[in-house]
């Protein structure tokens, strides 16, 4: 199974897809904004990454930026996972380098389809 990096302000949202992923025997990591998990990504590496666009300190499209300058993260897949419905951002989002993006809500099976399908 995969190592998940899940990033959302959002203390609930965090939880429902840690939820989610273990119950699929992922191993989730999780972090309230893109600074600390900017911080996480450098201490160790995950394979799949769920970010939240807005976010207060550093938000998702500034964190995908980042982590594709990081060489253990050049090829990582990036989902965006957010409320965030307009075209700009989707292409904004794919020119900083999102693999691809969920909207919220979500159900569960959204979720794992998305994951398994960039974490095959």
């Amino acid at each position: 199974m995969a190592k998940i990096l899940t990033v959302d302000d959002s203390k609930a949202i965090r939880d429902l897809m840690v939820h989610i992923l273990t119950e699929e025997n992922h191993e989730v990591i999780t972090a309230s904004d893109g600074v600390e998990a900017l911080a996480i990504a450098r201490e160790t590496t995950f394979d799949v990454a769920l970010i939240d666009v807005n976010m207060p300190n550093m938000g998702g499209l500034s964190l995908v930026s980042k982590l594709r300058r990081l060489d253990d993260y050049q090829y990582t897949p990036m989902i965006m996972v957010t409320t965030e419905t307009s075209d700009y951002k989707k292409s904004k989002a794919k020119t900083m380098g999102a693999t691809g993006w969920l909207n919220k809500p979500f159900t569960a099976e959204r979720l794992l389809a998305a994951v398994n399908k960039v974490a095959g």
